[in-house]
């Protein structure tokens, strides 16, 4: 600690030799220890709590960046989903109107199957598949590759059955 010499020490020592006399020195040594040894303790005490609270604002810093983290990833996450969201009800819009053009091209016509024609038949039909076509580009690509995709749409309305599925 301090720059104190042997001889330094010896000249101190007999100068409180001869101030304190024989009799208090052994005392006034030991209480000087004490106190010096609790002088000790003190400052190492303090630099240990110094150390924890620099480990404590580490740690503060680590979690507010773990925390940002987590709200950056939420918030991408949250774009994403609302992406999709406004994809799949853009594909629905379209495929609702699209049902909703075929139903009034169908009560257009008249009723009777024998009076509607083979041409009229196809034509519904084509504008069905332009319109789903038409879906299916504001769709995307599929959101579940696991679902059986449907192969066509069937040629005539008379002849709806099962839709014809492919194994993916």
């Amino acid at each position: 600690m301090f720059d104190i010499g042997f001889s330094e020490l010896i000249v101190i020592g007999i100068v409180a030799l001869l101030v304190l006399g024989p009799e208090r020195l052994p005392k006034v040594a030991r209480t000087a220890g004490h106190l010096l040894g609790r002088l000790q303790r003190y400052v190492s005490d303090v630099k240990s709590d110094i150390s924890r609270e620099m480990q404590l604002d580490e740690l503060k810093k680590l979690q507010e960046e773990a925390r940002q983290s987590a709200m950056s990833f939420e918030s991408s996450v949250r774009g994403e989903m609302a992406g999709i969201e406004n994809g799949v009800a853009s594909s629905l819009q379209s495929a609702s109107s699209a049902v909703a053009d075929l139903e009034n091209s169908f009560k257009a016509q008249p009723q009777d199957a024998t009076a509607v024609s083979d041409g009229a038949h196809d034509a519904a039909a084509e504008l069905l598949d332009r319109q789903l076509a038409e879906a299916e580009t504001h769709a995307g690509p599929a959101p579940f590759a696991d679902q059986p995709v449907v192969a066509e749409a069937p040629k005539s309305v008379e002849a709806v059955s099962e839709p014809k599925i492919i194994k993916s």
